[in-house]
């Protein structure tokens, strides 16, 4: 809350005090309502403290223009603001239309597909040796069934079947 202003007060300050309400009208004109024109006040006055005792020409058009000044940058704080939440929208929202859609999963899908990935990772590991070999040159490393028969010297046919098997494996454990 500002106070009034005393006999040792700058001319600056004792303008701010007499143009209080002229301001407020103003900044209510400048902004139209978007903003609590008291805020924009009490800014101002935070502002004029600051340069308090400093020698200035002609307090009430400096007045005027640190009051268009911070209307001015709330406007831009408002557009960098905007800009900002929707480039974040952009990257972590989808939307279907113009309904936003939540990417994120809910915390009892990522408990569940925690579990499930902890039962693929056990029935990878009980895979016989060679089968579990097969599927993590083919599917993990991204070889060919040419270059993992190659690789393991085996038929690009047993290659075939190891998948196979692992895969049907690897099914039923999800399943849970």
């Amino acid at each position: 809350m500002t106070t009034s202003p005393s006999s040792s007060t700058s001319p600056l300050i004792i303008a701010y005090f007499v143009r209080r309400e002229d301001l407020r009208r103003f900044l209510s004109a400048r902004t139209a309502g978007r903003w609590d024109v008291d805020d924009l006040i009490q800014d101002l006055y935070l502002k004029v403290q600051r340069v308090n005792g400093e020698a200035i020409e002609n307090p009430s058009a400096y007045l005027y223009r640190l009051a268009s000044n911070l209307a001015l940058d709330r406007l831009r704080a408002k557009y960098r603001s905007a800009a900002r939440d929707a480039a974040w929208r952009d990257v972590n929202h989808t939307s279907l239309g113009a309904t936003d859609i939540a990417d994120a999963a809910d915390a009892e899908a990522a408990v569940d597909a925690r579990l499930r990935l902890e039962r693929l990772a056990h029935a990878l590991g009980a895979l016989p040796p060679m089968t579990k070999r097969v599927f993590t040159l083919h599917k993990l490393d991204g070889l060919t069934h040419a270059e993992t028969a190659s690789q393991l010297g085996i038929s690009r046919s047993a290659v075939e079947k190891h998948i196979s098997r692992a895969i049907k494996h690897l099914l039923a454990a999800s399943r849970g």
